[in-house]
């Protein structure tokens, strides 16, 4: 009896025993092994406002896996409708790229993707080093003109490959016109979004998209649509509409914001980016949940403290930031000036931006009385 009792206690032991080094070993284990979830950013702007220098600032992270503009593939494939109708088709698209889905991309390339089909691709330093890239590293600040020389043969299958290995995916986009479009996504569980809403003195976006009518005509046909776009007054009718939605979107972001978006909206001026460029950076960081290291330090500074004078409309180099950021006060006519005020003056008034009374005062006005008192 006693020695069945002992045979029961020794099997015992044995399973026990078994459990504890099997099970035991999995259970402590499993919170350290489970992936954190990733944050998603949207630098939320609109053409000739600094964004995609903006975008930089986040592509250059190596912790940051980064799409310029991916919407212009719906709006080169569906140009015959407007903005309010490509909402939809802009935001799901948007998700799917934050959720790493790229098959999206599907219904708007062609059947031969390689991943030098994807708009502007060499400005993303993710899809320039591993694994969307063998040739540089993950950790190097990487040009778009290097990388589209080396990079461009990968195939489509990569970016996927790349977003999936990251912990932040950002997004900068110019096509949405209504924060209430993205409130889906402020509320979907599979999403930890954040929206950096980036303006510009709308003086200054219009005169730099005076520079670059052509290129953005589509866009403009899209926004106010073909007829409305054309004639003297075709851009004065775009920069109002363009005006108009980033009044509402930031009184829908901070004035009259829902709870879910409590710490998850940041209204950003460039030109406060530009006048003291490592403070806004560090501040856009902290927001993202990213630390400002000392080498993308170094590269905000030198990027933005260069002498170049931004002779390349869509190029991002070293250049003298706030000069070229001031340039339309030299090279606007104050007729010119008194139109934007007049179709962009809730816009100017909303984000702090003080309006020019005469040419006398548009010479002699310095870059501080530019702003108004109780701005940012």
């Amino acid at each position: 009896m006693v020695k069945s009792r002992r045979v029961h206690v020794l099997l015992f032991l044995i399973v026990l025993s078994f459990l504890l080094i099997h099970f035991l070993p999995c259970s402590n284990n499993a919170p350290s092994e489970e992936k954190p979830s990733p944050v998603h950013i949207l630098i939320l702007s609109s053409w000739r406002s600094g964004s995609s220098f903006t975008g930089q600032i986040f592509s250059q992270h190596p912790r940051v896996f980064y799409l310029m503009e991916p919407a212009w593939h719906v709006w080169v494939k569906m140009y015959q409708n407007s903005a309010k109708v490509l909402h939809m088709a802009v935001r799901d698209l948007v998700r799917s790229v934050f959720l790493c889905d790229m098959s999206v991309f599907d219904a708007y390339m062609s059947s031969q993707k390689k991943k030098s089909d994807l708009f502007q691709w060499e400005t993303s330093r993710a899809l320039c080093s591993p694994p969307a890239c063998d040739l540089f590293n993950r950790t190097d600040i990487i040009t778009a003109g290097n990388c589209k020389k080396i990079c461009s043969k990968y195939p489509f299958s990569k970016v996927e490959e790349a977003c999936k290995t990251y912990s932040h995916i950002a997004v900068k986009e110019v096509r949405f016109f209504d924060l209430k479009v993205l409130y889906p996504l402020l509320t979907d569980p599979s999403l930890n979004l954040k929206i950096i809403h980036l303006v510009r003195d709308p003086r200054a976006v219009f005169r730099s998209r005076e520079n670059t009518v052509a290129d953005l005509k589509r866009d403009s046909n899209i926004i106010v649509g073909s007829w409305r776009a054309k004639g003297e007054m075709g851009p004065y009718n775009t920069m109002q509409v363009i005006c108009k939605s980033h009044v509402e979107i930031f009184k829908a972001g901070s004035q009259a914001a829902p709870s879910f978006l409590k710490d998850r909206y940041l209204l950003v001026r460039y030109e406060d980016i530009v006048r003291d460029p490592l403070a806004r950076a560090a501040q856009m960081y902290r927001f993202a949940e990213l630390h400002f290291t000392p080498e993308l330090q170094k590269w905000v500074h030198n990027i933005t403290h260069g002498k170049g004078l931004g002779a390349q409309a869509f190029g991002i180099g070293s250049r003298d930031a706030l000069r070229v950021s001031q340039a339309w006060r030299n090279k606007l006519p104050f007729q010119k000036i008194e139109k934007i005020q007049k179709v962009c003056k809730d816009a100017m008034d909303l984000l702090g931006y003080r309006l020019i009374q005469s040419e006398e005062e548009q010479k002699n006005m310095s870059l501080d009385l530019l702003f108004s008192q109780n701005s940012s």
